[in-house]
């Protein structure tokens, strides 16, 4: 299966040194581009692609905007952002938006494959050193009032959040809770439907606005 890509960046040298990258790989092909979020918007709609690497900074229309609209709508692609400054700001907003993954444009040729195959899959690109920056961001935020739906989770489906929300894997939470990684997937499917979010990054997200754990609680396993 071949996985098909735009790239949405204003810098034509850099598109053209992505699409380099991308194109040695065997199952992976550059579909269209974009100069601009707006183009970004229309071009992902008509071509349907897969992933897009989405710019932060982008002249009309900035690449956090077209990764909400593209997101809105359904059947919308997996989106990484790619920014050329690592800032706190920066990552906050483009896991609000709704981007499966966030990279930066120095990332070596490798971290970006992978990153292309790992939202492909479904998955999310949220390493522990991301989540790390996410609690920070909410370190010094007031305690939210917690969301309704916040009660239809079960106790482990609680505890596996949490843990998710620790930039725990699965392997990993399996470990901690003493189960199988079929049921811890399971469990984090039944999390993400029930709470109606996409990926593991917006669960991330989900899990401290909504309070569920906060910034200085212990990381390791559940609440007793």
């Amino acid at each position: 299966m071949t996985i098909s890509v735009v790239i949405a960046d204003d810098q034509r040298m850099l598109r053209a040194g992505l699409r380099m990258v991308i194109e040695t790989e065997p199952d992976m092909l550059v579909v269209g581009e974009a100069g601009d979020g707006a183009e970004a918007v229309a071009v992902a709609r008509r071509l349907r692609p897969d992933v897009v690497l989405m710019d932060i900074a982008m002249p009309r229309q900035d690449g956090l905007t077209a990764t909400r609209t593209l997101l809105a709508q359904p059947g919308a692609p997996r989106i990484i952002v790619l920014t050329t400054f690592d800032t706190d700001e920066n990552l906050y907003r483009a896991l609000r938006a709704g981007a499966s993954g966030f990279l930066l444009k120095v990332s070596s040729p490798e971290h970006l494959i992978t990153a292309i195959r790992v939202v492909a899959a479904g998955e999310a690109l949220l390493d522990p050193a991301v989540t790390t920056r996410v609690i920070s961001a909410f370190a010094d935020r007031p305690g939210p009032t917690p969301p309704p739906e916040l009660g239809e989770l079960t106790p482990r489906e609680a505890d596996v959040l949490r843990l998710m929300a620790r930039g725990r894997s699965n392997g990993e939470i399996a470990a901690a809770l003493t189960v199988g990684e079929a049921t811890v997937k399971t469990h984090v499917a039944r999390v993400l439907m029930k709470l109606r979010l996409r990926d593991r990054v917006q669960a991330v997200v989900y899990a401290y606005e909504s309070g569920l754990i906060r910034a200085g609680e212990p990381p390791d396993g559940p609440r007793a």
